[in-house]
């Protein structure tokens, strides 16, 4: 099924350990707390979070996707502060997800196959993904795609009647 035009799919990146605090909380940061990068992203858009490492600044390896979801209405916004840091966030409706290495994805992905330095576009925090990729890792993630299932666009499309919008 072909999403709704304006539905992206992204890769924002960041720890295992900041995923899972997001996940817990129910929102997303990315490339240190700044506010721009979450701009880009528009309700309804799918995310996945991809995780080099297991910790910030860490030196173990992750490598793998290890939360996909569906941003939420509300916009960017300043999360509370942790001393002289503010983040700003969006929230994120968490889908049911196990982790999944990137490894055996690298041929199957568009913006990874047969490229020897497929970790480069992972530096700028948060990347713009085809429909294809975003369905193979959502596969690999196992979120079932059965037409009504999460990845659906009739479930992130808003619904227009006689020229009002109703968002879901």
């Amino acid at each position: 099924m072909t999403p709704h035009p304006t539905v992206q799919n992204w890769i924002a990146v960041a720890s295992a350990e900041h995923v899972r605090r997001g996940r817990a909380a129910g929102f997303m940061q990315v490339c240190h707390g700044k506010a721009a990068p979450l701009r880009r992203i528009q309700p309804h858009d799918r995310v996945a979070c991809y995780s080099p490492t297991l910790e910030f600044r860490g030196s173990d390896r992750c490598q793998a996707f290890t939360a996909l979801g569906i941003v939420c209405d509300r916009q960017p916004y300043r999360g509370a502060a942790q001393g002289d840091f503010s983040p700003y966030r969006r929230d994120v409706t968490w889908l049911e997800t196990r982790d999944a290495s990137i490894t055996p994805l690298l041929d199957a992905l568009e913006f990874s196959a047969g490229r020897r330095n497929w970790g480069y576009q992972f530096r700028f925090g948060l990347f713009r993904i085809s429909e294809h990729d975003m369905r193979t890792i959502a596969k690999a993630m196992g979120v079932t795609d059965d037409g009504v299932g999460p990845l659906n666009s009739d479930l992130v499309r808003p619904r227009i009647q006689h020229g009002i919008l109703f968002d879901r």
